[in-house]
């Protein structure tokens, strides 16, 4: 790092802005959280955190009456999607990967901060990003790490873009699932079982917890 990186860097100072996180949650109606789906290329993540978020915003829950809720303000942070802008710049290296994760979290803290529930669908394969993520988070918002557990075979049977096969094929390096790992979770608090149920069924699944949880009640900070 040159002198002047490092006098730019030390005159840099957090602003402590003027409206509060309980006023902007109370102003809400909700408080802000990130609901981070991980697991493998097809195993759902993306369907799901959509069907949440209409659920969420649209209370579109036509089929359990008994989890319908006032509407929420979400978003989806989508894998594919971030890489169109935010991380246009990066590539799939083991650090490139690691960076994009960084961004989106840092991302969805100021989203979860200024009331909104976040719902980041990435494969995220290591631990050590989601818990990084997830310490970000401390005395900010929820930190909801949701593990959508599928097959590596039901993976492949699903996969629109024939990523799996042109892994196989030697075609695509570094894929996780094939020739880079994916690290389980040790501590979700939802795990959803995507090798038998449908995305509504889990989505359900989803919402049924955040409230039984608590999870959207505003709390002072």
């Amino acid at each position: 790092m040159t002198e002047d990186a490092k006098n730019s860097t030390n005159n840099i100072t957090w602003h402590q802005p003027t409206v509060s996180r309980s006023e902007r949650w109370k102003a809400r109606g909700h408080g802000g959280a990130v609901l981070w789906f991980t697991g493998l290329s097809g195993s759902g993540k993306s369907s799901i955190a959509n069907q949440v978020d209409s659920m969420l915003v649209l209370n579109n829950n036509d089929n359990d009456t008994t989890t319908t809720t006032s509407s929420i303000h979400s978003y989806v942070l989508d894998g594919d999607n971030v890489r169109h802008g935010l991380c246009a710049d990066l590539g799939f290296s083991l650090e490139d990967r690691a960076e994009n994760i960084r961004r989106v979290g840092e991302v969805a803290k100021l989203m979860a901060d200024a009331g909104t529930v976040v719902l980041a669908a990435f494969i995220s394969p290591y631990r050590v990003d989601r818990d990084r993520i997830r310490s970000s988070l401390e005395g900010v918002a929820p930190f909801c790490e949701i593990f959508v557990q599928a097959s590596l075979g039901e993976c492949e049977s699903r996969d629109p873009k024939g990523l799996y096969q042109m892994a196989r094929e030697g075609k695509i390096k570094n894929f996780t699932g094939i020739d880079d790992p994916y690290e389980e979770p040790l501590n979700a608090e939802l795990i959803l079982d995507s090798n038998s149920k449908s995305v509504d069924e889990l989505a359900q699944e989803v919402v049924q917890w955040l409230q039984a949880n608590d999870i959207l009640k505003i709390k002072d900070s």
